[in-house]
């Protein structure tokens, strides 16, 4: 057969592999907050922990815990793959014990155990979004990648600083604090000057980059005295949610924009 008989058997394969790449897209990102969400629910514990917007980070708290429970939900069919049902599981089980932990009254002892649970959902996390990534022939966006890193990157910072903030001022958590700062920097102008922006999702990284400015400020601060680093302390909390909730926004454009890609192939 030839001409429009080919074509017309060839299009319903291309419509499910575009279908099938654009949901691939959607089940990378899921995985992405989840590694996001580990070290932002850690930041948020210490926060009530130090009475810093108490109530409103147990809300938050409250609300993603939800929010986690139903991004499992959609990566459920990942625990039946035998290319990722051991990370998958992993970080199910980890999820678990971050629940229970994050319901327990803040001390140093808690607030300890739930950074461990934290740092290891955060590596097998992502570990899961790069087996779902193998899953497909066609590589998404490193735009998509490198969006959901920074999310991270951000609330793993957010979160260093409030331990040294709270007093632990290790040579660890500095080298820490200064290694994810300058990842963070450096990797946020290379999304901003990415070529492959469309509109929306530039007007989400710049966003992020003027609350990066509040952030990296308040850092900065780290040393210089208690009133000057209650301030910055406040700041890191709020910037640190805005930078989370826009650097989303721009994960999910990059979904959208990949999707559409894909339908502008066919």
């Amino acid at each position: 057969m030839t001409g429009p008989a080919v074509h017309a058997l060839a299009q319903p394969a291309a419509v499910t592999k575009g279908a099938d790449s654009g949901q691939l897209a959607q089940d990378i990102a899921s995985a992405g907050r989840l590694r996001m969400q580990s070290q932002r629910l850690a930041k948020l514990y210490l926060q009530a922990g130090m009475g810093l917007k108490s109530g409103a980070a147990r809300q938050q708290i409250d609300a993603s815990v939800g929010e986690v429970d139903a991004e499992f939900g959609r990566l459920a069919r990942y625990a039946k793959k035998q290319s990722s049902q051991r990370n998958h599981a992993r970080s199910e089980a980890l999820w678990q014990e971050m629940r229970v932990a994050l319901k327990q009254t803040p001390d140093t002892a808690a607030s300890e155990r739930v950074n461990q649970i934290a740092d290891e959902l955060m590596v097998h996390a992502g570990k899961l979004a790069m087996q779902i990534e193998g899953e497909g022939e066609t590589p998404v966006g490193r735009l998509l990648d490198l969006s959901s890193r920074l999310n991270m990157l951000s609330q793993r910072l957010a979160r260093l600083y409030l331990q040294a903030y709270g007093g632990n001022r290790s040579q660890g958590v500095l080298v820490d604090i200064e290694q994810a700062r300058k990842e963070f920097a450096s990797g946020l102008q290379e999304l901003d000057a990415a070529r492959e922006n469309s509109s929306a999702s530039r007007e989400s990284i710049g966003l992020a980059r003027n609350q990066w400015i509040f952030f990296d400020g308040a850092i900065a601060d780290l040393g210089k005295g208690d009133r000057k680093e209650d301030r910055s302390a406040l700041n890191v909390a709020t910037s640190s949610e805005r930078i989370a909730q826009v650097l989303d926004q721009a994960s999910l454009q990059y979904v959208r924009d990949y999707a559409d890609g894909l339908r502008n192939v066919r």
